[in-house]
């Protein structure tokens, strides 16, 4: 068996891997560098040129190559490698003709529960958003945001203590509103300091709240470490790690109890089971992180069907075209050509093989490309604010 053709897709704000190879057996994988695709889409190219005339089997083989050969990584490139990393999975499966968690071990769980999207600019919305999810089912909601989805065109200033009583609020509203029946996965987006991020979840974890995810800017491992000795919240981070070696630091320095691990950009699915073993090693649950199409979403259920410290997986109802909006769907649901059961709150497992999944022939035309523009948010004073 040797790879015929490799190429990228760009579809709306999604970057996948085809690979084809002997007898037309396809795999598709996914970049989750959705932010600068572009360049993921040129790093994806390259090693597509280096796949033509090569056994798609060899997956840990080509792993290697393609984070080695020039010494140089990032979130751009390692999306490109994941991309490749999980079509190359795939197309395995589907030439040996079982489900790919078969290959990773087979399954630990009969169904993996997930987390549905809430975002909205106002604490009624959310609270409203957050109702509709559990009256579908599910029984956890993630990126909410205690602090809101605000336009970025909108200045922003508040006081310390007006900081910490408002997201204070939105998660109490929301708790009160959904009761002990529904979990709720914080999403702090990096927007606060290690003093706020204290001070804020000294005050929230009253109403038990599941995680407290990138409270502050998850670059500094360190930084991370201490909001986690010093929260009696769980800390959930990771989405950003490009490489194996950045969860092993964050792991065993104690800056999280959830490994938000981006099969996207970390590597794909070799490196996600190479990070779920020293996660489990440490006692870390995994929270696989896939804000992008159902082709990401099932890489990450593949896995969580496959690992007993997988605790959750996201299940991306938003984000449409870059807009934080709470959806009824699945978001990309249209340009593939299967779904996903999910009931309660829990994902059924896929008996098709591979992924599961195919994108269809003519997704570009369903979805022309888009790029994420630069932009950012403004403080009152003139200075840029992550959100």
């Amino acid at each position: 068996m040797i790879i015929e053709r490799a190429r990228p897709r760009r579809v709306g704000q999604f970057l996948f891997a085809e690979i084809t190879a002997t007898g037309g057996v396809t795999g598709y994988g996914e970049s989750g560098a959705w932010g600068h695709l572009e360049a993921s889409e040129a790093a994806l190219a390259k090693f597509c040129e280096y796949l033509v005339g090569k056994d798609p089997r060899r997956i840990e083989y080509h792993w290697n190559m393609m984070h080695r050969f020039a010494h140089f990584n990032g979130a751009a490139v390692g999306g490109a490698i994941s991309a490749v990393d999980i079509a190359l999975w795939d197309l395995k499966a589907k030439a040996l003709g079982v489900p790919l968690y078969e290959l990773l071990g087979g399954k630990v769980r009969d169904r993996m529960r997930v987390y549905a999207h809430v975002y909205s600019a106002t604490r009624e919305e959310v609270t409203a958003h957050a109702v509709a999810k559990h009256r579908e089912g599910f029984t956890a909601i993630g990126h909410f945001n205690p602090f809101l989805d605000e336009p970025e065109d909108r200045p922003l200033f508040m006081t310390h203590a007006g900081l910490v009583d408002e997201g204070v609020k939105t998660v109490r509203a929301v708790r009160e509103a959904v009761g002990s029946e529904v979990d709720l996965l914080l999403e702090l987006h990096r927007r606060l300091t290690p003093a706020e991020a204290i001070a804020f979840a000294d005050k929230a974890v009253e109403y038990d709240p599941y995680w407290i995810e990138d409270p502050i800017r998850p670059e500094n491992i360190d930084g991370m470490a201490e909001v986690a000795r010093k929260v009696r919240i769980p800390v959930a981070t990771g989405e950003r790690y490009f490489n194996i070696y950045q969860f092993k630091m964050a792991i065993e320095r104690r800056a999280l109890s959830f490994a938000r691990v981006s099969l996207g950009v970390c590597g794909g699915i070799t490196a996600a089971l190479k990070i779920a073993a020293i996660a489990e090693a440490n006692d870390v649950q995994v929270a696989p992180h896939n804000p992008i199409s159902p082709i990401g979403l099932a890489a990450c259920a593949a896995v969580g069907f496959a690992r007993a410290n997988v605790a959750i997986v996201e299940y991306p109802t938003g984000h449409e075209n870059y807009v934080m909006e709470s959806t009824p769907t699945l978001l990309g649901a249209n340009i593939v050509d299967g779904s996903f059961s999910v009931e309660q709150g829990f994902m059924a497992p896929s008996d098709r093989p591979g992924l599961g999944l195919n994108v269809v022939e003519d997704a570009e035309r369903i979805r022309p490309a888009i790029s994420r523009k630069v932009s950012m948010r403004r403080h009152r004073d003139g200075s840029v604010v992550d959100q």
